[in-house]
């Protein structure tokens, strides 16, 4: 039996496992297996995903986070995870308040306020709009907005989120033969007026709702930007009843790099006998 010490940290909802892996803890070969069995809920730790500090492979950067779905996979980043990472870094004292950090979807550029409840990270370059229209899910047609803000997000405007029945009808995106092979995430966005919309997102790699999901929440402020005419700061109510602020700039059917902003949480610190 092993004993890893592990930290669980709450983004507005979203939960995380974390590890500070930079004297090589766990093993390049390992980390997977680690994620799937610290990951379900229940009956092990719980979390949306894992996510390692390790050193920074690239120059100039604090350090470099490795993020993990629940179900083991790595996947290029997280939006909520980046601004747990950001604390959870600064708290180490791994990085200072001001950090760059190196991801499989770029460089981010965190900020953390002295006392580690929250965190801004400037994300990288979303891909260009796509719009693809009439798609066939689960015998309806619907137009459907896709985006990447580090990983892939497919869009979709509903008249009321509360009657959506996520499981099934965002599975039905996520797999879809238009999105293959990789898939994507789906998010169910009502607009609220005032530059405020009410975002459901069902995730990939969960393979069910989040409460929140940081990419997800930037995609879909960004697209009804370009698509409603919402000015930035947009403000994204999200399942877990909190709120996160996206920052943008419009431009050719995308944006800057946006930012994306919102309070952070500590759960506790403890150790995961792993056999």
């Amino acid at each position: 039996m092993r004993i890893i010490p592990i930290t669980k940290m709450s983004g507005t909802g979203n939960d995380f496992v974390m590890v500070d892996n930079r004297q090589g803890l766990l093993k390049e070969a390992e980390i997977s297996k680690f994620v799937a069995a610290v990951c379900p809920r229940r009956i092990s730790a719980g979390a949306d995903g894992a996510i390692l500090v390790e050193p920074a492979t690239q120059p100039g950067h604090d350090f470099r986070m490795r993020y993990y779905n629940a179900d083991g996979g790595e996947a290029e980043m997280c939006g909520n995870g980046s601004r747990c990472i950001a604390v959870f870094a600064y708290k180490l004292g791994a990085a200072g308040r001001e950090q760059k950090i190196q991801t499989v979807a770029g460089t981010l550029h965190a900020s953390v306020p002295e006392d580690g409840r929250s965190a801004k990270v400037r994300l990288s370059q979303p891909s260009t709009l796509e719009v693809k229209e009439n798609v066939d899910v689960l015998g309806a047609k619907r137009d459907l907005y896709c985006m990447n803000t580090g990983v892939p997000h497919a869009v979709e405007y509903c008249q009321d989120v509360s009657k959506i029945e996520i499981k099934p009808r965002g599975a039905a995106i996520r797999y879809h033969e238009v999105f293959k092979p990789k898939g994507t995430n789906a998010n169910f966005v009502q607009l609220l007026g005032n530059n405020e919309i009410r975002l459901r997102t069902y995730e990939r790699g969960v393979e069910d709702e989040t409460l929140a999901c940081g990419t997800g929440a930037t995609a879909c402020a960004i697209v009804t930007g370009l698509v409603h005419g919402y000015a930035s700061p947009v403000r994204v109510h999200i399942a877990s009843g909190d709120v996160l602020t996206i920052h943008f700039e419009l431009k050719d059917k995308t944006s800057a790099p946006p930012l994306l902003e919102g309070a952070v949480t500590t759960v506790y610190k403890g150790e995961f006998y792993w056999e």
